[in-house]
């Protein structure tokens, strides 16, 4: 049996070095628009369960925050917040773009600082992509859901280990995975740990949150052998990756993972 060896990161990654090419790679590419078009969907289904107001949205982590502006296109008010100010510049300049600045308030912190920067509980918090980058995921998931009120909304992305894993078997990278899969410093866009879902779901319950949803990011996407082979359209991958991502064995395969789910209030948890 092979078992998840957690990394020993030494401190969370800031990406002012990288900004401008970690936006290009992830949000200019069909990674990102197969993220964005499986995410919506669940965003979509967990807006439907909220009574029709106003939210206050915590977009933690949220990079250029181009998910949560879809939420302040919907009238909806965002707190986005990045270690990163460059990326913090590049998401206000978006936002700008769209008119939607009076919606937006921009914090430079951590996760970790959350709790002393935000004046009330919000409704939904928003933490994608970011766990894998901490140096300690479920830590910073903790206080991370300490800003969001009872009864509210939690959407969560993680870097799967599982399909970590995969990706490596299928390239034959038997050695690397003995090793215990080492983050490649040449890899600076690549993660530097995968978490083990169970540990994440378990986690999510712990902290009172119940799991309504599960849902495979980019489940087929990243193990086709190459981009020239086959016959499909843009549109049909999209479109297969939707049909596929909430359906096992394809969410557990996913390179990452949302999950999506409410978090009870006291009374609840003494039921």
């Amino acid at each position: 049996m092979l078992h998840h060896r957690m990394l020993n990161v030494k401190e969370d990654r800031n990406f002012d070095d990288l900004a401008h090419k970690f936006a290009a790679s992830i949000y200019g590419s069909a990674k990102g628009d197969i993220r964005q078009a499986v995410v919506w969907q669940d965003i979509e289904a967990m807006l439907a369960e909220i009574p029709d107001k106003t939210l206050t949205i915590l977009d933690a982590g949220g990079g250029l925050g181009q998910l949560s502006r879809q939420l302040a296109r919907l009238g909806h008010n965002v707190i986005l917040c990045d270690l990163s100010q460059e990326m913090l510049k590049l998401a206000r300049e978006e936002v700008e773009r769209e008119g939607l600045l009076a919606q937006y308030q921009f914090l430079h912190c951590g996760v970790q600082a959350l709790a002393s920067e935000l004046d009330d509980q919000v409704d939904v918090v928003l933490f994608h992509a970011v766990m894998e980058w901490l140096k300690a995921p479920l830590d910073g998931l903790s206080q991370v859901l300490a800003c969001l009120r009872p009864d509210g909304y939690a959407s969560v992305m993680f870097y799967n280990q599982t399909g970590l894993l995969f990706k490596n078997l299928i390239c034959g990278n038997l050695t690397h995975i003995e090793q215990g899969m080492p983050h490649r410093k040449r890899f600076k866009l690549q993660p530097q740990q995968g978490l083990v879902p169970a540990e994440v779901y378990a986690h999510l319950e712990q902290e009172a949150v119940t799991i309504k949803g599960k849902t495979g990011v980019r489940t087929f996407h990243d193990y086709m052998q190459t981009q020239h082979l086959g016959d499909y359209s843009d549109a049909q991958l999209i479109a297969m990756e939707q049909k596929l991502c909430r359906e096992e064995p394809f969410v557990s395969l996913g390179r990452y993972i949302h999950v999506w789910g409410q978090k009870q209030c006291p009374a609840q948890i003494l039921k």
